[in-house]
């Protein structure tokens, strides 16, 4: 196992190379740049740049450099943990990462394991009740859940939060506490208001997920192996949880590579009309701002997330099917 682990993430920092490579030039590839966006932006507002001023500018952004001069640039300060500075920002990027990455990695872990619970959850009690009132309103709710976008409901759960729950709606903290150091009370109202973003952006994949649960375990409980179980007079509860769920897992388990960085991207919409200070809404203007280094950077970020959850999910994926070895 050990060296299986050394030989993937071999693998890793190959894949992250090719990734910094592409995504630089991708992130590179519309016209224009920074410093164009906010010169029509001042020539719109009425005021104007000297030439001499949009030569210093061009000089000390490095705009008629090079690609792979640009490239080398961000790259090799990468490595270093040094990710370049915002041009819209004019500050490091990594504090503008770190300053909202909390609240991205505490909402989508906590989006992820409400998602794997009520999926694994749900899954399990549609497939061992198929064909009920309960296994068709599930099915409704997962359709439901599917199909609507995101954004609209988390506006019709803002609206059910102000006038039904009377709460304030609309970020991650009440007004009081916005910008109030952090406490206990703080805490607890943090607490009252990830539930709308964790419901939100979990709505889709909960359903989809646990519609694959529900067919695998239907699958599952009609092999051999299950059968045997039942005829060694072993407890129905034992059979499903210790013996079919556990294969059923495995197509999830596959997929859990892809969660994180999914969950990570996929809360930008969410967070705008939440109005919540994490990474997403960030990224959605760096890049049309053609903010590079601030934009390639969180690009990477999501890269390594996509890289270290599949190690994981194969990992994890051994400890569940003893079958699979890696040496």
């Amino acid at each position: 196992m050990a060296r299986y682990i050394l030989r993937r993430s071999g693998y890793m920092l190959v894949t992250m190379i090719f990734v910094a490579v592409i995504g630089f030039l991708i992130i590179e590839l519309p016209p224009g740049s920074y410093l164009e966006f906010e010169i029509a932006r001042l020539r719109q507002l009425g005021g104007d740049m000297a030439p001499e001023q949009i030569r210093a500018l061009e000089v000390r952004y490095g705009v008629h450099d090079p690609i792979y001069l640009k490239f080398w640039k961000w790259f090799s300060g990468f490595v270093r943990g040094d990710f370049g500075r915002s041009f819209e920002h004019r500050l490091p990027v990594s504090e503008l990462l770190w300053q909202r990455l909390g609240f991205t990695v505490l909402i989508s872990v906590l989006t992820m394991i409400f998602s794997w619970v009520v999926s694994i959850i749900v899954g399990v009690y549609s497939a061992t009740h198929r064909y009920t009132i309960p296994d068709y309103a599930i099915t409704v709710l997962q359709f439901i859940g599917l199909s609507v976008p995101n954004f609209l409901l988390a506006l019709v759960l803002m609206v059910f939060a102000q006038q039904v729950l009377g709460m304030e709606v609309g970020g991650l903290f009440s007004g009081a506490y916005r910008n109030a150091p952090w406490s206990l009370a703080k805490f607890i109202d943090l607490l009252k208001h990830l539930w709308i973003p964790i419901l939100v952006i979990g709505a889709s994949g909960t359903a989809w997920l646990s519609r694959v649960m529900r067919g695998n375990l239907l699958d599952v409980l009609n092999m051999q192996y299950v059968q045997t179980a039942r005829a060694k007079g072993l407890s129905e509860r034992t059979v499903i949880w210790k013996h079919a769920v556990r294969n059923a897992l495995h197509p999830l388990v596959m997929v859990l590579g892809m969660s994180l960085p999914g969950i990570i991207s996929g809360e930008t919409v969410v967070a705008i009309v939440l109005n919540m200070p994490t990474t997403g809404p960030l990224y959605f203007r760096a890049l049309l701002q053609q903010d590079m280094y601030l934009a390639v950077t969180f690009l990477m970020f999501l890269a390594v997330l996509l890289l270290i959850g599949n190690l994981f999910a194969d990992i994890l994926l051994a400890w569940l099917d003893p079958r699979i070895r890696f040496e």
